[in-house]
């Protein structure tokens, strides 16, 4: 094989994995690092944020926005979802939150 298709190939290889999950992500992540002894509780609430065109954000993604929304008092757990499209054209993030 010519030496200068195999460095062609492995340019394009090198751009196309750099580029994965630009078009569109959804990723969800606890908050939280004692895997061992999580417990959810009996209540449930979300907080939202969104971001569209990089210019215009508003919303609160906090986690006490969510344990408030959700009537929560003791926080046992929380998660952190980001759904992006288009380079960050638009992203919403959300906390949820676990407890009593």
């Amino acid at each position: 094989m010519d030496p200068k298709a195999v460095l062609k190939f492995l340019g394009i290889a090198i751009v196309l994995m750099s580029l994965q999950g630009c078009l569109y992500s959804s990723v969800q992540r606890p908050l939280d690092t004692d895997f061992n002894n999580t417990q959810l509780g009996d209540k449930v609430g979300h907080s939202h944020a969104t971001s569209i065109l990089w210019l215009f954000a508003w919303g609160d993604a906090g986690t006490r926005q969510a344990a408030e929304n959700g009537g929560i008092t003791t926080i046992k757990h929380a998660d952190s979802h980001v759904k992006t499209i288009l380079f960050g054209l638009y992203i919403h993030a959300t906390t949820v939150v676990y407890g009593d």
